[in-house]
This record gives C-alpha cells, structure tokens and sequence, in this order.
C-alpha cells in the first residue's frame, strides 16, 4: 500500500522515515478550528481527524496518515505562537512546571479511519527571560505547539523530567503509527 504523510512537519517526515516507512508528503488545506467547549485531551484527535475527512477520497492502495499535536497548562490548549511575544508568554507559562503534550494521529483507508492519542508529561526547570529570549530568537519556534521543540536547545537544557514518549512529545507517537500501520 502506498502511504501519503499530510503533514509539512520536518520533524514528522524525519520520524516516519526512520520508523522504516517509503511514503509521499501530500497537502491538506484545511482550516484547524477547534470546537469551543471541547476537552483538551480529546483536541488533538479531533484536529487530526478534521484533516482526515478533509482530504480526497482515497484509492483501494492509499493509506493516508494524519496528526496533530496540542500542548496544556494550567488548563488552557497553547497552540502555535502568533508573534514573537506570544511565544515568550507561552514559555514563561511552562517555566518550572509541568504540562501535558498530546499528539494525535488518523491513520485513514478507504474503509475505515483509526484515530488515536497519546499523552506525555513534560516538567520544565525555571526558564529566565533571557533564556527565553535567546531560545526564541535562535530557533524561531513558530511552527511548534507550546511554542517549543523538545529537540532542540530548550528541551535540551530545560527538561527535568519526561513521562510518556519522546516522540509523542516531538509530534507523532512513533510506536501507535508503526502498530496500526503493521495491523493493516
């Protein structure tokens, strides 16, 4: 079967290929709105399945995977960063607590769409403002949920302590992906 990833995330594209999978990146235009009152663990899924039913109708040999990624603290979803300022806010917000980062993914065939999350916990140490500051002006983290990237410069001199998978926390939950995709 041919399998098309609809993400533009370079770091979902890095994990799905070292997972040992040949697949085709394709595009999905579609508008991530989340309904007003919905539960935070349930939000990823959600949007997930929103690109799904968003795109083409598949063929009998398409396998099309799609995922999104939410980060929580202190209740509230903290998406991708507008600005400059809104990243540094977000950060101060994660600074010396622990937050929740959930990752959902549809795996879609003609027949039927298998949707699941996964949830890790991630505590930060004190973040400082200049620490904030050199890490959002050096890596720009505008495409990142939380306004982060747990692989780069911040999760590495930053995180205490992780509970639940590193690459649910860097995008797609590796070890869901490969098991529905071997189940199918």
């Amino acid at each position: 079967m041919k399998l098309l990833l609809a993400s533009q995330s370079p770091r979902r594209k890095e994990l799905l290929t070292n997972l040992g999978f040949d697949f085709e990146v394709v595009k999905i235009d579609c508008e991530e709105i989340l309904p007003e009152h919905i539960k935070i663990g349930e939000a990823a899924a959600y949007l997930s399945e929103l690109k799904a039913r968003a795109f083409r109708e598949l063929t009998a040999d398409e396998v099309l995977l799609t995922a999104d990624t939410v980060v929580a603290a202190d209740g509230q979803i903290l998406g991708k960063p507008k600005d400059e300022k809104d990243a540094r806010q977000m950060l101060r917000m994660l600074s010396g607590k622990t937050h929740q980062v959930y990752t959902g993914i549809s795996i879609k065939t003609t027949d039927k769409t298998i949707t699941e999350t996964d949830v890790a916990d991630v505590e930060f140490d004190e973040i400082t403002d200049d620490e904030i500051d050199y890490y959002v002006q050096n890596y720009k983290p505008f495409d990142k949920a939380g306004s982060y990237g747990i692989q780069e410069w911040l999760g590495m001199a930053k995180i205490r302590k992780l509970s639940g998978s590193f690459y649910t926390i860097m995008g797609l939950p590796t070890h869901l992906v490969y098991k529905i995709l071997k189940e199918i």
